[in-house]
Protein backbone atom coordinates (compact mmCIF):
# COMPACT_ATOMS: atom_id res chain seq x y z
CA UNK A 1 0.00 0.00 0.00
CA UNK A 2 1.38 3.58 -1.12
CA UNK A 3 2.19 6.10 2.01
CA UNK A 4 -0.17 8.54 3.01
CA UNK A 5 -2.91 8.97 4.89
CA UNK A 6 -5.38 6.01 5.84
CA UNK A 7 -7.89 4.87 3.41
CA UNK A 8 -10.37 4.14 6.55
CA UNK A 9 -11.07 7.95 7.26
CA UNK A 10 -14.27 7.93 6.30
CA UNK A 11 -14.90 5.28 8.87
CA UNK A 12 -13.12 6.49 11.91
CA UNK A 13 -15.25 9.83 10.90
CA UNK A 14 -18.40 7.57 11.50
CA UNK A 15 -17.43 6.02 14.22
CA UNK A 16 -16.43 9.58 15.79
CA UNK A 17 -19.14 11.43 14.23
CA UNK A 18 -19.37 14.89 16.36
CA UNK A 19 -16.66 13.25 18.55
CA UNK A 20 -13.87 13.93 16.01
CA UNK A 21 -11.29 15.97 16.73
CA UNK A 22 -10.81 18.51 13.93
CA UNK A 23 -7.12 20.84 14.26
CA UNK A 24 -6.96 23.91 12.52
CA UNK A 25 -4.06 26.24 12.53
CA UNK A 26 -5.02 29.67 13.94
CA UNK A 27 -1.66 31.37 14.62
CA UNK A 28 1.78 30.74 14.54
CA UNK A 29 4.75 32.20 16.29
CA UNK A 30 8.56 31.32 15.82
CA UNK A 31 11.62 32.62 17.27
CA UNK A 32 15.15 31.67 16.47
CA UNK A 33 18.38 32.49 17.06
CA UNK A 34 20.89 31.35 14.13
CA UNK A 35 23.64 29.57 15.43
CA UNK A 36 22.45 27.74 18.49
CA UNK A 37 19.95 25.12 16.86
CA UNK A 38 16.75 25.77 19.00
CA UNK A 39 13.54 26.65 17.56
CA UNK A 40 10.78 27.98 19.69
CA UNK A 41 7.09 28.17 19.19
CA UNK A 42 3.65 29.83 19.96
CA UNK A 43 1.01 27.96 18.38
CA UNK A 44 -2.91 28.42 18.57
CA UNK A 45 -4.79 25.71 17.56
CA UNK A 46 -8.69 25.63 17.05
CA UNK A 47 -10.41 22.51 18.73
CA UNK A 48 -13.82 22.73 17.07
CA UNK A 49 -14.91 25.95 18.82
CA UNK A 50 -11.98 26.26 21.23
CA UNK A 51 -8.67 27.90 20.59
CA UNK A 52 -5.88 26.40 22.35
CA UNK A 53 -2.15 28.07 22.71
CA UNK A 54 0.33 25.88 23.17
CA UNK A 55 4.50 27.07 23.19
CA UNK A 56 7.57 24.68 23.07
CA UNK A 57 10.86 24.62 21.35
CA UNK A 58 12.47 21.91 19.40
CA UNK A 59 15.49 21.09 16.64
CA UNK A 60 13.96 23.14 13.59
CA UNK A 61 10.17 24.16 12.96
CA UNK A 62 8.67 20.61 12.45
CA UNK A 63 10.31 19.52 16.02
CA UNK A 64 9.26 22.54 17.78
CA UNK A 65 5.48 22.49 16.78
CA UNK A 66 5.39 18.69 17.45
CA UNK A 67 6.91 18.58 20.98
CA UNK A 68 4.36 21.85 21.40
CA UNK A 69 1.19 19.88 20.45
CA UNK A 70 2.76 16.39 21.83
CA UNK A 71 2.68 18.07 25.08
CA UNK A 72 -0.76 19.09 24.63
CA UNK A 73 -1.77 15.74 23.11
CA UNK A 74 -0.01 13.07 24.29
CA UNK A 75 -1.43 12.78 27.94
CA UNK A 76 -4.63 11.61 26.56
CA UNK A 77 -3.28 9.89 23.25
CA UNK A 78 -0.46 8.02 24.05
CA UNK A 79 -0.19 6.81 20.14
CA UNK A 80 2.06 10.03 19.50
CA UNK A 81 4.78 8.90 21.82
CA UNK A 82 5.55 6.15 19.81
CA UNK A 83 5.42 7.82 15.83
CA UNK A 84 8.68 8.35 14.26
CA UNK A 85 9.79 11.14 11.99
CA UNK A 86 11.15 9.37 8.74
CA UNK A 87 11.08 12.03 6.14
CA UNK A 88 10.40 15.86 5.08
CA UNK A 89 10.55 17.41 2.17
CA UNK A 90 9.22 21.14 0.39
CA UNK A 91 8.95 21.65 -3.22
CA UNK A 92 8.14 24.48 -4.69
CA UNK A 93 6.16 25.82 -7.79
CA UNK A 94 7.74 28.83 -8.72
CA UNK A 95 6.32 31.79 -11.65
CA UNK A 96 8.51 34.77 -11.64
CA UNK A 97 7.59 37.96 -11.21
CA UNK A 98 9.95 41.54 -11.31
CA UNK A 99 12.71 41.80 -9.73
CA UNK A 100 12.76 39.06 -7.21
CA UNK A 101 8.96 39.07 -6.59
CA UNK A 102 7.46 35.77 -6.74
CA UNK A 103 4.27 34.21 -7.00
CA UNK A 104 5.18 31.16 -5.51
CA UNK A 105 3.65 27.65 -3.20
CA UNK A 106 5.62 25.00 -1.46
CA UNK A 107 4.43 22.18 -0.24
CA UNK A 108 5.45 20.60 2.61
CA UNK A 109 5.72 16.49 3.24
CA UNK A 110 6.04 14.61 6.32
CA UNK A 111 6.46 11.07 6.49
CA UNK A 112 6.04 9.05 9.98
CA UNK A 113 6.09 5.35 10.86
CA UNK A 114 3.82 3.71 13.78
CA UNK A 115 4.98 1.49 15.88
CA UNK A 116 3.98 -1.28 13.56
CA UNK A 117 6.51 0.35 10.91
CA UNK A 118 3.48 1.75 8.83
CA UNK A 119 4.49 4.65 6.83
CA UNK A 120 2.24 7.94 6.28
CA UNK A 121 2.41 10.81 4.60
CA UNK A 122 0.59 14.16 5.63
CA UNK A 123 1.17 17.18 3.15
CA UNK A 124 0.01 21.00 3.24
CA UNK A 125 0.56 23.59 0.27
CA UNK A 126 0.85 26.66 1.04
CA UNK A 127 2.65 30.30 0.14
CA UNK A 128 4.17 29.79 3.72
CA UNK A 129 6.54 27.23 4.31
CA UNK A 130 6.49 27.31 8.19
CA UNK A 131 2.50 27.54 7.87
CA UNK A 132 2.18 24.65 5.73
CA UNK A 133 5.01 22.59 7.68
CA UNK A 134 2.85 23.08 11.15
CA UNK A 135 -0.41 22.21 9.07
CA UNK A 136 1.17 18.78 8.15
CA UNK A 137 2.13 18.42 11.84
CA UNK A 138 -1.09 19.13 12.83
CA UNK A 139 -2.79 16.93 10.13
CA UNK A 140 -0.26 13.71 11.68
CA UNK A 141 -1.71 14.79 15.14
CA UNK A 142 -4.98 14.99 13.97
CA UNK A 143 -5.10 11.42 12.41
CA UNK A 144 -3.44 9.77 15.38
CA UNK A 145 -5.63 11.37 18.17
CA UNK A 146 -9.10 10.13 16.37
CA UNK A 147 -7.58 6.83 15.08
CA UNK A 148 -6.58 6.04 19.02
CA UNK A 149 -10.07 7.31 20.06
CA UNK A 150 -11.94 5.33 17.60
CA UNK A 151 -10.36 2.36 18.28
CA UNK A 152 -11.49 2.90 22.02
CA UNK A 153 -15.12 3.51 20.51
CA UNK A 154 -15.54 0.30 18.79
CA UNK A 155 -13.33 -1.86 21.62
CA UNK A 156 -16.31 -0.48 23.67
CA UNK A 157 -18.67 -0.69 21.44
CA UNK A 158 -17.79 -4.44 20.89
CA UNK A 159 -17.69 -5.14 24.60
CA UNK A 160 -20.97 -4.12 24.84
CA UNK A 161 -22.48 -5.98 22.30
CA UNK A 162 -20.76 -9.21 23.33
CA UNK A 163 -22.10 -8.65 26.95
CA UNK A 164 -26.06 -8.20 24.81
CA UNK A 165 -25.66 -11.53 22.95
CA UNK A 166 -25.12 -9.33 19.69
CA UNK A 167 -23.41 -11.68 17.88
CA UNK A 168 -23.72 -9.82 14.14
CA UNK A 169 -22.22 -6.48 16.04
CA UNK A 170 -19.28 -8.14 17.63
CA UNK A 171 -18.48 -9.25 14.07
CA UNK A 172 -19.00 -5.90 12.08
CA UNK A 173 -17.36 -4.58 15.77
CA UNK A 174 -14.25 -6.97 15.29
CA UNK A 175 -13.76 -6.10 11.51
CA UNK A 176 -13.47 -2.45 11.91
CA UNK A 177 -11.23 -2.79 14.63
CA UNK A 178 -8.91 -4.45 12.63
CA UNK A 179 -8.99 -1.65 9.90
CA UNK A 180 -8.52 0.90 12.55
CA UNK A 181 -5.36 -0.69 14.14
CA UNK A 182 -3.57 -0.06 10.94
CA UNK A 183 -4.11 3.44 11.77
CA UNK A 184 -3.07 3.74 14.82
CA UNK A 185 0.07 3.34 16.77
CA UNK A 186 0.32 0.83 19.46
CA UNK A 187 -0.16 1.83 23.24
CA UNK A 188 -0.24 -0.22 26.70
CA UNK A 189 -4.10 0.70 26.21
CA UNK A 190 -4.20 -0.67 22.62
CA UNK A 191 -2.06 -3.37 22.88
CA UNK A 192 -3.89 -4.74 26.32
CA UNK A 193 -7.40 -4.90 24.08
CA UNK A 194 -5.47 -6.43 21.08
CA UNK A 195 -4.27 -9.09 23.60
CA UNK A 196 -8.02 -9.74 24.97
CA UNK A 197 -9.88 -9.36 21.42
CA UNK A 198 -7.37 -12.75 20.79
Amino acid sequence: MPPGPPDNLSMIRRVLGDGYVALALVELGVVERPGDGVTKVNVVVKEGALEVAVHSEGVGLVDAVFQALHARYAPEYQSLSSIALVGFAVSTAIESGRGIRTDATCTVTIDVTNSMGRRFTFQDTSRSMTSSATRAVLAMVEHFVNSERAFVTLYNARQDAQQRGRVDLVGRFTAELAEVVKSTSYTEVIERMQRELG
